[in-house]
């Protein structure tokens, strides 16, 4: 699975509708090989968007769980550390 889309189940607030449609974009993407459609492939590429947006947003709308809701900050912050484990402190400006 692509590394840019992000889980947006169970979060507070929940997940936005730009944030539901940049996943699509990006798994679109990844399944079709390509960032920028021709002008012959653009009206597949947008529908499939469309469609993959639409199924998300059901999934993530029909969803449950009885934990707690996860805090972006939170979780932002732990994938930090994540990757300063992984690569290294970034250097500061």
């Amino acid at each position: 699975m692509c590394r840019n889309i992000r889980p947006l189940f169970n979060f507070e607030p929940p997940a936005q509708p730009d944030e539901v449609r940049a996943a699509a974009l990006q798994y679109v993407r990844k399944i079709s090989g390509m960032t920028k459609p021709s002008q012959a492939n653009r009206a597949a590429f947008d529908a499939a968007v469309d469609e993959v947006e639409a199924a998300t947003q059901r999934l993530v709308d029909a969803l449950t769980t009885a934990a707690p809701p996860k805090d972006r900050d939170v979780e932002r912050a732990k994938a930090r550390a994540r990757n300063e484990l992984r690569f290294g402190k970034a250097a500061t400006v």
